[in-house]
């Protein structure tokens, strides 16, 4: 890993710049928001020290894209002293939730539904014309044994005024309707407007009896919105709470699989168990897709890839008179977010999985694959039940080759000698690359030493033909050496030094035999015609 890590190269030349403009929001030590005019700016940093809301602020960072907004990063803040406030916008939650007023700082009406501490933050749940939305207060940092402040407390049902900066759900601005929160600056932002009123069903029964049968009407009706509100504030946290385990699960051990029925499941909850399903582009489906009826309709939702082609789809079957907007917008591009970052983190471990147990240049074992597969057949083998062998390979007057027409010459060859011993050797058996020219092949199972000699001879005849590389015909030839488990030893090295020593010793007596004839010890020589033949 550290070798395949050294050859990366990439270079980031985004160049620092510089903003200015008023302080409207401000969380120490993590992000700060400038704005200026009608514009507003998000900036990530690590500046801790007190600063002033509405003083004018001169920021520098690096210019980057989260969620689809433009934002600083590795900001330094630069605090001029000078005060030049702003005054909030006073907006609709229409406007808001339209994202024109992203991170402006606005000024917004509602009524007070739910008020929840946290060790982290102080969240207050508001509805506003129907838009349901949170206006949450950070803690400042602070030891965690230290005890907080108490919390402003506001009667539910009452009439607020909500003032900080308003922050989209998926960070997007222009993208349609969508939801939408606002970061308060301290507890003041949360200003009480009118008490909870003084109507209810028991008041208006003592006062106006005639008006009994409209007034249940009426408590029926707030009760069941009431009711409604809370079922989607439960269902929201709930699928929040499935969407983080099913990001736990990628970052872990869970299989591919696995998590996409997770993501599955997690639609079907979200669509009031809507029937769900995911098919990749290899033909893995997940989930059982319905026979569907007259009265149901398909949307599908590609799972989009960097290159393009699509990984596949995930679809939901829901009724005709449903609408498809939440789906199309917001459910089904989560979940096919989700799934592709499921399907590449699964990629990106099989392909470090098989670079970590197989030779990028002949697409054969490596050597941490063959030690491996090694110490499991030793293993087995302590029961003296069957023996194995380890035939240890190496090509002859490689350097040469490499001398003589280069190393891509060298790198074909290679591959060409691979591609033939492979097609020599036993269905079970394992051909590995050890060094620049060594290989070794592990016979798994042999009943006597004959057995492993044949698959020399075998291998050995691989170099009987001529290999044409690149314009060039090569007579190559190679020294083997056997070591037998466990007539030559019952440890790795052993094995090893055994098959080595083997090899070594046939290589000597090549050399010995070849040495009248040539005076050298290559059997590979490049000749003048281009070709080179066996000594």
């Amino acid at each position: 890993m550290d070798q395949i890590l050294a050859s990366t190269d990439i270079r980031d030349r985004t160049q620092r710049v510089r903003v200015s403009g008023i302080a409207t929001y401000y969380q120490p030590g993590s992000a700060l928001v400038l704005q200026d005019g009608t514009k507003s700016l998000w900036i990530n940093s690590l500046f801790e020290k007190p600063l002033h809301l509405g003083d004018r602020i001169s920021a520098s960072g690096f210019p980057d894209v989260d969620n689809g907004s433009i934002i600083l990063t590795q900001g330094e803040i630069q605090d001029s002293g000078v005060s030049s406030p702003f005054l909030p916008v006073p907006v609709t939650s229409k406007e808001l939730s339209s994202g024109t007023r992203a991170l402006e700082q606005v000024s917004i009406e509602g009524r007070l539904l739910m008020s929840l501490r946290q060790s982290a933050l102080d969240e207050y749940v508001i509805v506003s014309d129907r838009h349901l939305f949170s206006a949450i207060y950070r803690h400042p940092g602070r030891n965690f044994e230290a005890v907080l402040p108490p919390m402003k407390q506001v009667p539910l049902g009452s009439q607020v005024r909500i003032t900080g900066i308003c922050v989209l759900d998926r960070g997007e601005q222009f993208r349609g309707s969508q939801a939408f929160n606002i970061l308060l600056r301290s507890p003041d932002d949360v200003a009480l407007v009118a008490g909870p009123s003084p109507l209810n069903v028991r008041n208006l029964i003592l006062l106006v009896g005639i008006l009994l049968a409209a007034l249940v009407v009426i408590g029926g009706r707030g009760w069941a919105i009431e009711r409604r509100l809370r079922h989607k504030t439960a269902q929201l946290a709930r699928f929040a709470q499935w969407r983080s385990q099913i990001l736990e699960d990628i970052n872990g051990s869970q299989s591919l699989v696995h998590i996409l029925g997770e993501i599955v499941q997690m639609v079907s909850f979200r669509l009031s168990n809507a029937p769900c399903w995911c098919i990749l582009a290899d033909g893995t489906q997940v989930g059982d897709r319905p026979a569907l009826s007259t009265g149901q309709k398909v949307i599908d939702h590609r799972i989009a890839s960097r290159p393009g082609a699509p990984l596949g789809t995930i679809s939901v079957a829901l009724g005709v008179s449903a609408k498809s907007e939440d789906p199309e917008k917001d459910i089904l591009p989560a979940a096919a977010g989700l799934a592709f970052l499921a399907i590449e983190t699964d990629r990106l471990h099989s392909d470090l999985r098989y670079r970590s147990e197989f030779d990028l240049l002949t697409d054969t074992h490596n050597r941490f694959s063959l030690e491996k597969r090694l110490d499991q057949l030793l293993e087995s083998a302590k029961s003296g039940a069957f023996s194995f062998a380890l035939i240890y390979i190496d090509l002859d007057g490689f350097k040469l080759v490499n001398d003589s027409y280069g190393h891509n010459v060298g790198d074909l060859y290679l591959r060409e000698a691979v591609s033939r011993m492979k097609a020599q050797i036993r269905l079970g058996d394992m051909l590995a690359r050890i060094g620049g020219d060594e290989f070794a092949v592990l016979v798994s199972r042999i009943t006597q030493v004959d057995g492993a000699k044949e698959v020399v001879r075998r291998l050995r005849h691989c170099f009987d033909k001529p290999f044409d590389v690149d314009g060039e015909q090569l007579i190559g030839s190679a020294s083997f050496g056997i070591s037998i488990c466990p007539r030559d030893g019952i440890s790795k090295d052993s094995i090893f030094k055994a098959a080595d020593a083997a090899m070594c010793a046939a290589k000597a007596a090549q050399r010995v035999a070849s040495t009248p004839r040539t005076g050298g010890e290559a059997s590979l020589s490049p000749q003048p015609t281009g070709a080179t033949t066996s000594r």
